[in-house]
């Protein structure tokens, strides 16, 4: 089977991250899935951004947890790009998307919205946070999850499985041939982040992975061509 291949925020090694101008490279380029990764706002909006804080990824400062959306809306997330927020991603592109959650918080308004838009088909929620996908699970019985996990990757395959996940995104340097057999054993898929270089992609080879989750679009080209 071919590997599956994860936009990484879109394609943020040559777009800015999380941006609709991201998630649209993605697409075009290709990538079967596009992460993202999901805050809510002061006023409960779904914004699309990694980290807590606004800093590193635009023009502003502090918490988007103090900031309403539309005060969001006021900064540059690069090249001009204004921070989007969820609903606009699921209308903007139509590839599947890996929802990536902090909280129960956040849990409960995906759900929502999901449930809302009718996306259950194309979105799986994925997160570091076993109580987020519990809530998640909760609220979307049917919707597939994911666990990513990163220095707690040795206990993934239980952790998995304890949660009804049927894929794992792990940190590839973290990754073992072991991990990888017990996933495999118990039907659970294994990806890995961030796989950027063809060393990365001889490991992915050798471990056996089911997918890869990547900032660059080359990476997909080079699966697709067969060259790695």
């Amino acid at each position: 089977m071919p590997l599956l291949t994860v936009g990484h925020r879109g394609v943020m090694g040559v777009e800015p991250e999380n941006t609709l101008r991201s998630f649209l490279r993605a697409e075009r380029e290709g990538f079967d899935v596009i992460e993202l990764d999901l805050h809510l706002s002061r006023d409960g909006a779904l914004v699309v951004m990694h980290d807590a804080d606004v800093d590193r990824t635009t023009d502003g400062s502090g918490p988007i947890a103090r900031k309403t959306l539309a005060e969001l809306r006021e900064l540059d997330a690069g090249q001009g790009e204004r921070v989007p927020v969820f609903e606009e991603v699921a209308e903007a592109v139509s590839a599947p998307l890996q929802a990536e959650i902090k909280d129960r918080a956040a849990a409960r308004v995906l759900a929502r919205a999901v449930e809302r838009l009718g996306l259950h088909e194309r979105v799986r929620v994925i997160s570091f946070h076993d109580d987020a996908l519990r809530e998640t699970r909760k609220l979307l019985p049917e919707i597939p999850i994911a666990l990513v996990t990163g220095s707690s990757t040795p206990t993934a395959p239980e952790r998995a499985a304890d949660l009804g996940a049927d894929m794992v995104s792990c940190e590839l340097p973290r990754l073992t041939a072991d991990v990888v057999e017990r996933c495999h054993g118990m039907g659970i898929e294994v990806i890995s982040w961030t796989v950027n270089t063809d060393r990365d992609l001889a490991r992915v080879r050798e471990l056996g992975l089911d997918g890869v989750v990547t900032d660059l679009p080359a990476v997909r080209r080079a699966i697709v061509s067969g060259a790695a």
